[in-house]
C-alpha cells in the first residue's frame, strides 16, 4: 500500500540510513584495523549492542565509551581521535539534494528528526555533513530528538512517547520515515503513519512521487 500525505502535518525522519548514508562494514574494518577483532558483534545497521548501545541510550558518556574501547582493543597507545575516526567511518555523507529537500519541506510541514545516535558521531562528522550549505543541523529541522539525550532508543515505545509529549504532535498526523521495520512497527502501534526507506527508494524519490 502506498504511503499518502493526506492529513499529514508533521514529518519525522530517522537519521542514519534515511538522511545520512551508512556503511557498516567500513566501520567494522576501521575498528578491526585498530585491533578490535569483535567489532562486528557490536555494530548493526538498525541497532547497536553492548557499550555502544549504552552510549546511544545516554547511559554512559563519550569519555566512558572511549575508555572502554581502548580496553577492548587492548592497546593503551590508541588515541581518542583514532577511535572517533573509526566510529565515524560508519557515516558516508548526505547528498546535498536531501538537505535542500528538508529545507523545502519545512515550508509545508513541521519537520523533525528522531535518531538513535551518540555524541561522538553527532558532534563531529554528523555536524560536518549538515554544514555543507553553510548552515547547521538546526536549520533543517523544527525539532530534533536524539536517543542519548532522551535516554531511550528505538524501537522502545518510551522514545516515541517522549517525542509526542515534547513536541505536542498528533501521531495520526505524523509520517515517520525509518529504514528499520521494527522501528516503524513500534511507531505505528502508537498511531504514527509510517514509511519504510530502502536503498532503492529514498526520501527524495518519495516526495518527487508525491508531487
Amino acid at each position: 500500500m502506498e504511503t499518502s500525505l493526506t492529513g499529514i502535518r508533521n514529518l519525522l525522519f530517522d537519521l542514519g540510513g534515511v538522511i545520512i548514508d551508512l556503511d557498516q562494514q567500513r566501520c567494522v574494518d576501521a575498528l578491526v584495523a585498530l585491533g578490535d577483532t569483535r567489532a562486528g558483534e557490536m555494530l548493526g545497521l538498525y541497532g547497536q549492542q553492548g557499550e555502544f548501545r549504552k552510549l546511544e541510550a545516554g547511559e554512559i558518556s563519550a569519555a566512558d565509551f572511549l575508555g572502554y574501547m581502548r580496553r577492548r582493543i587492548g592497546r593503551d597507545e590508541v588515541s581518542d581521535r583514532e577511535i572517533v575516526d573509526a566510529i565515524n567511518a560508519f557515516l558516508i555523507g548526505i547528498p546535498v539534494e536531501r538537505l535542500q529537500l528538508l529545507r523545502k519541506l519545512r515550508g509545508r510541514f513541521k519537520v523533525m528528526m528522531l535518531s538513535n545516535t551518540n555524541p561522538i558521531m553527532y558532534d563531529t562528522k554528523i555536524a560536518d555533513f549538515f554544514a555543507q550549505e553553510g548552515l547547521t543541523v538546526n536549520d533543517y529541522f523544527d525539532e530534533i530528538f536524539l536517543s542519548y539525550q532522551l535516554k531511550a532508543c528505538k524501537p522502545d515505545a518510551e522514545i516515541f512517547e517522549k517525542v509526542i509529549e515534547a513536541s505536542h504532535i498528533v501521531p495520526q498526523e505524523t509520517l515517520f520515515f525509518d529504514d528499520s521495520q521494527k522501528n516503524l512497527d513500534a511507531a505505528a502501534a502508537l498511531g504514527f503513519k509510517t514509511h519504510l526507506v530502502t536503498a532503492d527508494s529514498g526520501i527524495t524519490s518519495f516526495f518527487n512521487d508525491c508531487r
